[in-house]
C-alpha cells in the first residue's frame, strides 16, 4: 500500500468509511502524496495525453473563437483571460497565437492560470515563457482570486478530475457509496446510510450507481455569476454525458491503461464523466447562458478545422502532411475524441449564439 493508502487506512479504521470524494481528492490533491502534486502526468512518459498535446489546431480553434468572442462583446480592455487546469500551458500557448489575428484583443489579455499542482506551473511557465515572453501570468489555487471583470475562460479536461460522490439505488431509494476497509485490510466500497443525491437522479433499478460532481457544479456557478456580471465566454470541454444519467464511470488511468480505482492512491489519475447538463444547469444558476453540449467533433469542424489543417499542410512533404491530418483526426474520430468529448459554451446573458452552437443544442 502507498503511504497515502496506509494514511487513509488510518483514518478508515479511527473514523469509519469516507466518501469517494474524499479518497479522490486525497489521491489527486494530497499536498505530499497526491497524484498532481508529485509529477507531470502528460505524455508517453506520462499516464494520458490530452487534445492539446496531440495537435495545435485544437487551441488555435479555441484562440479564434475566443477573439470573436472578445470583438463581439465589445473589445474590453483589459479582459481576464483565464483556464482551469492549463496542464503544460500546450493549450495557452496556441490559443494566445491564434488570438494574435486580432492584435487589439492579444494586447488587452491579462492572463490567469488557475493550477494547483507546482509541477505543472514550473511547465506552464517554461512553456509561455518560450512562446509568449511579453506576458505575465498569474496562478491561483482557486478562481475565486482571479479578479473581476470582462472575462475569457477556457476548461480543458478540468472537471473531469474534481471529486464526485457516488450514490447506489436499492430498496427504492438511495445510498451514498462509500470506501472501506475489506477483508484483507485493502480499500473496498460499502454503502451507508440512505442519503438523497444533490442532484436528482433519473429512475433507476437497484444497483445502478450514480454519480454528483459538487467541486464542479460551484465552479460552473462561479463562472456564471461571473459572466453575469460582466461581458465574456467561456468554453468547457471534457468527456461526458450531454444529459444526467445513472451509471459508473469513476476510472483509473496509469501509464495509459486503466488501472484498478481503489489501489495505490497517489500514483495513478481518478477521472469521472462530466455530466454537461448538470453543469449546464449551474452555470444557469449563477446567471449565465449556455449553449449545448456538442460533440468535439463538431465544434472543431464548425469553426474551421478542416481549413487550418489545409493551410497546415499546404506545400508540406507528404510525411509530415500525413502526420499533421492524422493528429486531427484523432480529434475528430467519432471512435476516438470526437464524440465522447464535449463542449459546453456559457456567455454573458443576451449574446448572439455563439459560432459552432445553437440554442438548445444537446450532444448525447
Amino acid at each position: 500500500m502507498t503511504p497515502l493508502g496506509q494514511r487513509l487506512a488510518e483514518t478508515i479504521r479511527r473514523d469509519g468509511p469516507i466518501g469517494v470524494d474524499a479518497f479522490m481528492a486525497a489521491a489527486l490533491g494530497d499536498p505530499e502524496h497526491g497524484y498532481y502534486q508529485t509529477r507531470d502526468p502528460l505524455g508517453a512518459a506520462g499516464d494520458f495525453t490530452t487534445a492539446p498535446e496531440i495537435s495545435q489546431v485544437f487551441g488555435e480553434i479555441i484562440g479564434l473563437w475566443l477573439a470573436d468572442q472578445w470583438a463581439s462583446t465589445g473589445s474590453p480592455d483589459p479582459v481576464q483571460l483565464v483556464e482551469l487546469g492549463p496542464g503544460r500551458g500546450t493549450l495557452m500557448a496556441d490559443l494566445l497565437r491564434a488570438m494574435a489575428v486580432l492584435p487589439a484583443a492579444r494586447k488587452a489579455i491579462r492572463l490567469h492560470l488557475v493550477e494547483t499542482s507546482p509541477v505543472l506551473r514550473e511547465r506552464q511557465a517554461e512553456t509561455l515563457q518560450r512562446f509568449h515572453p511579453d506576458l505575465t501570468p498569474r496562478w491561483h489555487d482557486t478562481l475565486d482570486t482571479v479578479p473581476p471583470g470582462p472575462l475569457l475562460m477556457v476548461a480543458n479536461e478540468f472537471f473531469d478530475a474534481l471529486p464526485i460522490r457516488q450514490f447506489q439505488a436499492e430498496n427504492g431509494g438511495w445510498h451514498e457509496r462509500l470506501i472501506g476497509l475489506g477483508d484483507e485490510d485493502d480499500f473496498a466500497f460499502t454503502l451507508g446510510p440512505a442519503a438523497d443525491p444533490p442532484v436528482p437522479p433519473p429512475p433507476a433499478v437497484d444497483g445502478a450507481i450514480f454519480e454528483t460532481a459538487e467541486p464542479g457544479l460551484a465552479v460552473a456557478r462561479e463562472v456564471g455569476k461571473r459572466l453575469a456580471a460582466a461581458p465574456g465566454a467561456a468554453l468547457l470541454i471534457d468527456y461526458g454525458h450531454g444529459r444526467t444519467a445513472v451509471g459508473e464511470t469513476l476510472q483509473a488511468v496509469r501509464a495509459h491503461r486503466y488501472a484498478p480505482v481503489l489501489a495505490d492512491p497517489g500514483l495513478a489519475d481518478l477521472t469521472a464523466h462530466v455530466d454537461f447538463a448538470a453543469l449546464a444547469e449551474a452555470l444557469a444558476d449563477g446567471g449565465a447562458a449556455s449553449f449545448g453540449p456538442v460533440t468535439q467533433r463538431s465544434f472543431l469542424i464548425a469553426n474551421g478545422a478542416a481549413q487550418r489543417v489545409a493551410a497546415l499542410t499546404h506545400s508540406k512533404a507528404p510525411e509530415p502532411a500525413a502526420a499533421i491530418s492524422h493528429a486531427v483526426a484523432r480529434l475528430l474520430d467519432p471512435a476516438q475524441m470526437g464524440s465522447l468529448f464535449k463542449v459546453l459554451a456559457a456567455t454573458s446573458p443576451g449574446r448572439p449564439v455563439p459560432s459552432g452552437f445553437q440554442r438548445g443544442s444537446a450532444a448525447e
